[in-house]
């Protein structure tokens, strides 16, 4: 079953599963997963969160404890979410000492409503990372602009991050270098780069999701045939970027001294068009030093008929680039898509942490003691 799974991993791309709840916690799934499926790490975002903690098991005690506590509905959010990842990175631990830390890592969000503003994240990273306390913690900052130097400043400070909601190869780049510019700022202050990871999660789908549907009003036979492909050329392309940023002389200063580079991570790889191959996001971006993040289908798709043939990247930029330029040339705008995209992805996930805070809020309602 895993073979396609271990010849992924072989190539260089690490697993990480897209998904947590108490439940695989305490059930041993995610540690079996760990165990027979290759998974090396865990990402959590607020539509993750809201689907576990509002229709899922082993909450309730917390909830009766902290309803009595009569704690606000935003503290014991983050209380529930914490202790989740708290307790995923601990069963992650062992990957992540035999890594030496690029591995085994679990990623929890800022509020998604501070997007915009650059030192409520600051402020809300440095408390998330204390309130986890595990050193396999990666922080997730949204690669807004308020985002980017919150990303510099909290890197500078030693914390490790996941850069999330990356659409666009423009903003790709400037993630690299608020990260590195936030490498810098460490260095300055005497930290020991070594200890400090970070990766950059390019979303996949939900390009093709979009630039699909203009293709589609477009019509003509020139455009379909261009369907399903902006995706796969846009996260080529921010490989290219990738190599060319962890190729320059500022990079190899830093590396001289520990520093790690920031792997890219394929996000949002679950197909949403039914007509593609539920592994195109896998089979089709294998390259080495990279995260593919999955939800547990595509995992299990993959492991089931998942085709991994060697590098499916590198040496494929020209023909990305023609792809991207012929999409273009039909009127689709590819600045107007990937600003949609990052906007429609922040609005997303404010939406799923106000549901969450809502049903969080009810719960504790329901479970609070009666004043005697």
């Amino acid at each position: 079953m895993t073979d396609a799974l271990k010849r992924l991993s072989d190539e260089g791309v690490a697993i990480w599963l897209d998904d947590l709840s108490r439940k695989r916690i305490t059930s041993g799934n995610l540690a079996e997963l760990i165990d027979q499926s290759h998974v090396v790490g865990v990402t959590t975002n607020p539509a993750i969160f809201q689907k576990a903690i509002s229709g899922g098991e082993g909450y309730e005690q917390q909830l009766t404890d902290l309803a009595t506590r009569k704690v606000t509905v935003e503290e014991a959010l983050r209380m529930i979410t914490t202790a989740d990842v708290r307790d995923a990175a601990d069963i992650l631990r062992p990957v992540y000492d035999r890594t030496d830390g690029q591995d085994g890592r679990v990623s929890i969000e800022v509020d998604p409503r501070l997007a915009h503003n650059t030192p409520a994240t600051i402020a809300e990273a440095k408390q998330l990372a204390w309130l986890v306390d595990r050193p396999n913690t990666l922080i997730k900052i949204p690669a807004t602009k308020a985002g980017l130097p919150a990303i510099t400043e909290v890197i500078g400070k030693g914390i490790s991050v996941n850069v999330t909601l990356i659409f666009s190869l423009e903003r790709y780049r400037e993630v690299m270098d608020a990260y590195v510019s936030g490498l810098e700022k460490a260095k300055a202050a005497g930290l020991d780069l070594s200890l400090i990871h970070s990766v950059a999660s390019f979303f996949v789908s939900r390009v093709d999701s979009e630039i699909d549907k203009r293709l589609d009003a477009v019509g003509t036979d020139e455009a379909k045939a261009l369907k399903g492909k902006a995706a796969l050329a846009n996260a080529r392309l921010a490989y290219e970027a990738y190599e060319e940023v962890f190729a320059s002389e500022r990079w190899a200063a830093l590396e001289r001294v520990g520093a790690n580079k920031q792997r890219a991570l394929w996000a949002s790889t679950g197909v949403k068009d039914p007509a593609y191959k539920d592994t195109l996001y896998v089979d089709d971006l294998v390259a080495p030093n990279t995260v593919n993040t999955m939800p547990e289908a595509t995992l299990e798709a993959t492991a089931d008929h998942g085709q991994i043939t060697g590098d499916t990247v590198r040496g494929t930029y020209e023909q990305a680039r023609a792809e991207l330029d012929a999409v273009a040339k039909l009127g689709i705008s590819y600045d107007d898509v990937v600003q949609l995209l990052e906007d429609e992805g922040v609005e997303k996930f404010e939406a799923s942490w106000n549901d969450l805070l809502k049903s969080t809020e009810a719960e504790l309602e329901r479970l609070a003691p009666t004043e005697a």
